[in-house]
């Protein structure tokens, strides 16, 4: 089993885990700025998507060298993209590749993909053993153009960012494979769909304590995650538990209590940069923060594009008298500048 950096890891490991339309390059870069968490995953990125030429999707794949050690979450259903994507994701130098098994809206889990791959367990297997194939081929000196990418994705991968980029002139390392999942589809099955996946031996096996049908209501159910912990632990894959962690001390006691190597985080990360150090921020630091992070936005993310930003204002505007007018004043913006104007107006006003 390859672990990679998740070998050097301390134990309980602490992650930011990925969510659609979220983790992009500008809130995971002010997470690590701000206090980076042991890994970050990016959000997912669609396999058939990026082979068949949609260079516009590559965004999903820039990231900034702080963020180390960093993830790319991909999904799908055919292996053949698995494996020419999981190559992509070596060249770009990324410490490690997870494959999305949990993804429960339903255009992509309706395809078998994402949470859909429990219902398909020897898909989901041949999908694990794919990307180890490309990541060994790219270790031993396979090229994109040998593995059969179409010639504008790799100038267009050539072309990304150098801080991203791992060249082919640099040693091609052998990076770890693992799988973010759920805890069935219809009905709780986590054991049993545990210990399929962990005979391919990823490097890290994680499960939202959730089954694809709840989609994100009701509690996640760490008694299970619990469950699925001990059998984890009669194999060599480390299992991060995820769900419904509220806070840094939550997460200690969680880890704790179910006996999970540790856990990935999601939902109470968003507008809380702050999140893995435990501190809880003034309003002045989360103006700063959000101001911080509209600019990084305009500079890291697609042009034209502010109002996708607009959702993570909101989140770091919560809580305080004033809050919902002003949140309704963000939801306006369309640059860093009127954010900043928008919030001294507020605090001046206070």
């Amino acid at each position: 089993m390859q672990k990679g950096f998740w070998s050097k890891l301390d134990k309980p490991i602490l992650g930011l885990s990925p969510m659609d339309g979220v983790t992009d390059v500008a809130f995971r870069y002010m997470m690590a700025k701000t206090h980076k968490p042991d890994v970050i995953y990016t959000e997912f990125v669609n396999v058939e998507g990026l082979t068949r030429g949609a260079v516009s999707m590559l965004h999903h794949l820039v990231y900034n060298k702080i963020e180390r050690p960093i993830v790319a979450q991909i999904y799908g259903i055919e292996t053949d993209s698995f494996y020419k994507v999981a190559l992509m994701c070596c060249f770009l130098g990324f410490d490690g590749i997870d494959i999305n098994m949990g993804c429960p809206a339903n255009k992509v889990a309706r395809r078998n993909s994402g949470a859909g791959l429990i219902r398909v367990p020897d898909q989901a297997k041949k999908i694990i053993r794919t990307c180890k194939q490309a990541a060994k081929d790219w270790s031993e000196g396979i090229t994109l153009k040998e593995a059969g990418l179409r010639p504008k994705l790799i100038t267009a991968l050539q072309q990304m960012s150098p801080s991203t980029v791992n060249r082919d002139t640099h040693p091609h390392k052998l990076i770890p494979i693992s799988v973010k999942t759920r805890t069935g589809i219809n009905q709780i099955i986590a054991e049993e769909w545990a210990k399929i996946l962990l005979e391919e031996e990823p490097a890290v096996l994680a499960m939202h304590g959730r089954t694809l049908k709840q989609m994100y209501t009701g509690e996640a159910n760490w008694e299970v995650l619990g469950k699925v912990a001990k059998i984890a632990k009669q194999t060599d894959t480390i299992f991060l538990g995820n769900g419904d962690i509220q806070s840094l001390k939550d997460a200690h006691e969680k880890i704790k209590k179910y006996g999970t190597d540790g856990a990935l985080i999601g939902r109470a990360t968003c507008g809380n940069p702050w999140f893995f150090s435990g501190i809880e921020p003034t309003i002045k630091e989360r103006f700063k923060a959000a101001i911080d992070h509209a600019r990084c936005f305009e500079e890291m993310s697609m042009k034209n594009a502010f109002f996708a930003m607009r959702k993570h204002l909101a989140w770091y505007c919560r809580g305080f008298d004033g809050a919902r007018e002003l949140r309704k004043e963000l939801m306006q913006t369309n640059s860093s500048t009127e954010v900043e104007e928008i919030l001294s107006n507020f605090q001046s006003n206070e």
